[in-house]
């Protein structure tokens, strides 16, 4: 039998839900959430846990086997102390305002209190609710076992993430056009937990602005500050009022938002991640990751690239823009802030800090991705210059990396790198410029002094060796959907240590291999899940 456990509701404790309690796709107004209750299926079987996350909310490895906490899992009835729940937001969507979106599969289990600290749990993909328009609620494997396995390989890269603590199947099948071809297709249903201090986006901002839901607007935002930033806002010496928060705090709060999003952004681009839909509403307001849709990494490097079907001719979400749209992201939450605050207040200043700490973040990182002391005058160029030949060649931005680091400095040879290009062509066609690029960065590197342990500890730091490559997390949905879940709890283990070489382990840290090229899942995805 599980111990009990502790549960603190605030956010549903004290801000206004939605009187109607039956389960329609509507409009909803005036509130923040409505009560909804997760859709029951029909046999939910535990495939993997995170050990680390079940540690971080006191649950033991019995617990997680306990038959009363997997049928929660699954939607299939709560634990005591929980309330289920789903919250109101909307966003802006590829550029677009969608009006109200909500949590149209995502239903909450509460708020669980343990050792000092407040975890929001969210089962996604757990059925219906008011927000779900014309979805039902549900997800498949291939969708919850990808973020599954993200959500713990991101935050063992050391980026900013929300988690997941369990993927259970369901038993039940979901119809799912993957392709958007008109040929659904029966696929099996699984549901993840997904847990964050706060699940609070940009979005549940900017749908009260746009509907002059002012009071209600205030209160969220001294909500927020009271329960997502009580280590945060004391320091800034202005007292707050939860109903009417001042217009100083929240200038210096949005700050901090900015701040938090640009170290954010700077780790996507340090380990090659692409999040594929950065619209307002897949923004957090912590500076979390969140919402693993058709993510991917970049596995030959290219700045234009987007793992997002939906956003193949636009691109607005590719690797190399993915900066410029958290700025325009940021830029909507101003927007919607503004709209509280007296004329002669602004936030302008405030989005500065976005620009400056983004570039202090990106430059550090880069600095210790090259093995750099510091960043020197004539480093931008040195760099621009590589990743430039990276591009035309077709080399493997993870591999490069790793591969860098064990060049002979007094003897740089391009066969360091051979295993990091895509295609014999490109290694002849570029392999003389990336050859006198070696010999450059070289001696940067010498003419600096800098020690051979300090630029091989500052490599090792930034640069990881294992990654979740789209073809590996297609390998292993594959694998899962015909009962197999071996490579799926191997791939756990081996991303939750990424920047260690694991002996046995070195088939995951391969470049993408030929024939996952174009085929579906392993090249780009669609947001069908």
């Amino acid at each position: 039998m599980m111990k009990p456990l502790t549960f603190d509701n605030r956010f549903v404790r004290e801000l206004p839900g939605d009187p109607i309690t039956d389960l329609y796709t509507r409009q909803v107004s005036d509130c923040l959430w409505s009560a909804v209750q997760p859709t029951p299926v029909k046999q939910p079987q535990l495939l993997a846990y995170s050990p680390q996350v079940a540690e971080m909310l006191g649950l033991s490895d019995a617990d997680m086997q306990a038959s009363a906490l997997i049928q929660t899992l699954g939607g299939n009835g709560t634990l005591p102390g929980m309330f289920t729940y789903a919250t109101r937001y909307g966003g802006h969507q590829f550029g677009h305002w969608a009006g109200q979106l909500g949590d149209g599969r995502a239903i909450y289990l509460g708020e669980l209190l343990h050792a000092g600290k407040r975890f929001e749990l969210q089962l996604k993909g757990a059925g219906e609710t008011p927000y779900s328009r014309s979805a039902d609620g549900r997800a498949v494997l291939r969708s919850s076992l990808r973020e599954f396995l993200c959500s713990e390989a991101m935050h063992a890269l050391g980026v900013p993430t929300t988690r997941a603590l369990s993927l259970v199947t369901t038993g039940n099948q979901v119809v799912r056009d993957m392709f958007y071809d008109g040929n659904p297709q029966l696929e099996p249903g699984a549901i993840v937990c997904r847990v964050a201090p706060s699940f609070t986006r940009f979005g549940h901002f900017e749908l009260l602005a746009s509907r002059d839901e002012l009071p209600l607007l205030k209160h969220l935002i001294g909500f927020t500050l009271d329960r997502d930033f009580a280590d945060w806002w004391p320091s800034t010496g202005i007292a707050l009022d939860i109903h009417q928060p001042d217009p100083g705090l929240i200038e210096a709060w949005f700050a901090e938002i900015c701040t938090r999003t640009a170290i954010l952004i700077a780790h996507w681009m340090r380990v090659g991640f692409v999040h594929g839909v950065m619209n307002t509403d897949n923004m957090s307001i912590l500076g979390l990751t969140i919402d693993y849709g058709p993510y991917g990494w970049i596995d030959n490097f290219d700045p234009s690239w987007t793992p997002n079907t939906t956003d193949a001719q636009g691109r607005r979400y590719c690797f190399g823009r993915q900066p410029d749209i958290a700025r325009w992201n940021l830029e909507r939450l101003a927007e919607a802030l503004a709209s509280v605050l007296p004329a002669n207040h602004t936030l302008a200043q405030s989005l500065a800090v976005f620009d400056q700490t983004y570039v202090r973040e990106l430059t550090h990182a880069l600095a210790n991705k090259f093995g750099f002391d510091q960043w020197q005058d004539g480093d931008g160029e040195l760099v621009n210059q590589i990743f430039e030949l990276m591009q035309r060649a077709e080399v493997d931005q993870t591999l490069f990396f790793s591969r860098l680091a064990t060049l002979d400095l007094h003897a740089p040879q391009l066969s360091t790198l051979s295993d990091a290009f895509y295609t014999a062509q490109g290694q002849q066609q570029f392999g003389a410029d990336i050859q006198q690029w070696l010999h450059h960065y070289t001696q940067r590197i010498l003419s600096a002094g800098i020690a051979p342990a300090t630029r091989l500890q500052k490599m090792a730091s930034a640069n990881p060796i294992y990654v979740l490559r789209n073809y590996l997390a297609q390998e292993a949905i594959d694998l899962a959907t015909a009962g197999d879940h071996s490579r799926l709890l191997t791939l756990l283990k081996v991303l939750s240590q990424p920047y260690t070489w694991q002996t046995g382990m070195e088939a995951f840290a391969q470049k993408r291999p030929d024939w996952a090229r174009q085929k579906a899942g392993c090249s780009m995805l669609s947001c069908s899940s």
